[in-house]
């Protein structure tokens, strides 16, 4: 606990590091695989992955989650939670089996038969490293998982491009997917170095088992009611239009899901380890809060301002068609780049039921707007999910925070700089456009926006003597540990 804020620091500038380079393979290898494959071809695996991804949400059970937020685990639990997660994922794969020809059958696309088979064996890698990446997470040794997330990634991409340079089409996709698991759990079996025990009953795993199916029952609620538009659309609309509609919500993601998935690891082991000081757990989560959005808002507006020319440079001409639905969706990852760290919050505080009856609200409202938009294609299911997102954002803000230190208040605190200072620096980015832009090819213009919007936007939050001292404070963490002991993460 004493030295919460050096791991906190140089494990999130660790993950934040390696998050920097999996964004960059990420972009690289989908604006290769775009000039390789067809918008089919990514079609076909969507399909099969808007089922897979269903089960892949009941994985670990939510029993990582639950090793994580416990304040101490024993070698029997930890045991006796790695076989139950073996069990779990050689069920989800034969489930996975025995749903193929099911899946074939509703696209009316044969092809998915052996797709779904090949994709099933990930939930057993995937079963085998859970128990030993929330270790690591536990531990909080980011810096480990930051190393073996990103050579997954480089494996996995370096496979799907060679494969599909090779004719594979979307056996290069599936490919990929498979490989990233397999890569991922040696490298937690090995840096670990945990070999598990012989399974004991009455280990005391009954609470965490509660815990972890609360978590998991929210995951399966928030993944059905984000992916069911992308079975509609494949359904009604075929492979093109989900190739074009899953390309543009893959793009536009990126940045809020990758910065997400690197600060959810760090501040969920980080709050609950200081779950019981209300006081601190405020400074820390506010600070790191505000930090998130300085990072995630000002890429997400730059996606939505400049989709024309971000999809034209990264994808290529035959993908334009993606540039409205890319745009309509830019408010609703702006939401979550909001709302998202708040989740993390209630389950480090124990607050998973809550976070479950948000989901059982929202769900059936965001199934509803896709059925609103359908009858228009991917622009309409698109422009639909982001107003009904938008509306949902205050609502989901005050119900979290709630009967909890916080206040509507510090959420604004937190949220107003940044956003205000997005807003700015893309208005005077998107002026140079209009003055510049006619003479310029589309990516010496896509440089020149983003480098503008960039400036303006550091320049303008650094007027804020709070976010100044905020990211002083972080420097001064990482050049000398030992005060990073003395303090806490916040006392700027």
């Amino acid at each position: 606990m004493e030295d919460l804020k050096g791991k906190t620091i140089r494990g999130g500038l660790a993950r934040l590091c390696a998050q920097i380079a999996n964004f960059l393979i990420r972009f690289g290898s989908l604006l290769i695989l775009a000039r390789l494959l067809e918008p089919k071809e990514f079609g076909l695996v969507g399909m099969v992955t808007a089922f897979t991804g269903v089960l892949y949400i009941l994985r670990d059970f939510g029993l990582s989650s639950a090793v994580i937020q416990r304040t101490s685990v024993t070698d029997e639990q930890k045991s006796m939670l790695f076989w139950i997660n073996i069990l779990i994922g050689i069920l989800l794969g034969i489930v996975t089996v025995a749903m193929a020809p099911a899946i074939a059958a509703f696209y009316h696309e044969p092809r998915l038969l052996g797709v779904t088979v090949v994709v099933a064996a990930g939930f057993i890698f995937n079963a085998a490293g859970v128990q030993h990446g929330a270790l690591l997470l536990r531990q909080m040794r980011f810096t480990a998982l930051a190393v073996i997330n990103t050579v997954g990634l480089i494996v996995g991409t370096v496979i799907a491009i060679v494969g599909a340079k090779a004719g594979y089409g979307y056996w290069a996709l599936v490919a990929m997917t498979v490989t990233l698991p397999v890569i991922n759990t040696v490298g937690v079996w090995l840096t670990t170095r945990w070999v598990p025990g012989i399974p004991r009953r009455r280990s005391g795993v009954r609470a965490m088992l509660r815990f972890g199916g609360a978590m998991t029952l929210n995951g399966l609620i928030v993944y059905v009611a984000s992916n069911f538009e992308k079975i509609l659309l494949g359904r009604f609309w075929g492979v093109d239009a989900l190739g074009i509609y899953g390309r543009a919500y893959q793009l536009i993601n990126i940045p809020t899901e990758n910065l997400n998935s690197v600060a959810g690891e760090v501040a969920f082991s980080a709050l609950s380890r200081i779950k019981d000081d209300p006081l601190r757990l405020k400074r820390y989560f506010i600070k790191g809060y505000s930090l998130i959005l300085t990072l995630t808002l000002p890429m997400t507006i730059a996606c939505a301002l400049f989709a024309d020319d971000t999809i034209l440079v990264l994808l290529g001409p035959k993908w334009m068609a993606a540039v409205p639905v890319f745009r309509f969706l830019a408010p609703t990852m702006l939401v979550f780049a909001i709302v998202n760290p708040l989740g993390w919050l209630m389950c480090s505080l124990g607050l998973v039921k809550r976070n479950l009856k948000m989901c059982l609200v929202i769900a059936p409202i965001m199934i509803a707007s896709y059925t609103l938009g359908l009858p228009y294609g991917p622009k309409g299911v698109a422009l639909s999910y982001s107003m009904v997102m938008v509306l949902w954002a205050i609502p989901a803000i005050v119900w979290a925070i709630h009967g909890t230190v916080f206040s509507v208040k510090d959420i604004w605190r937190a949220v107003s700089w940044p956003l205000i200072s997005s807003v700015t620096a893309a208005g005077v980015a998107f002026g140079v456009r209009l003055l510049y832009g006619r003479l310029l090819s589309p990516v010496s213009r896509l440089v020149l926006e983003n480098v503008v919007l960039l400036f303006m936007f550091v320049g303008i939050l650094l007027l804020r003597t709070e976010q100044k001292s905020l990211y002083l404070n972080l420097l001064r963490g990482l050049k000398n540990p030992s005060s990073a002991n003395k303090e806490s993460l916040v006392s700027v």
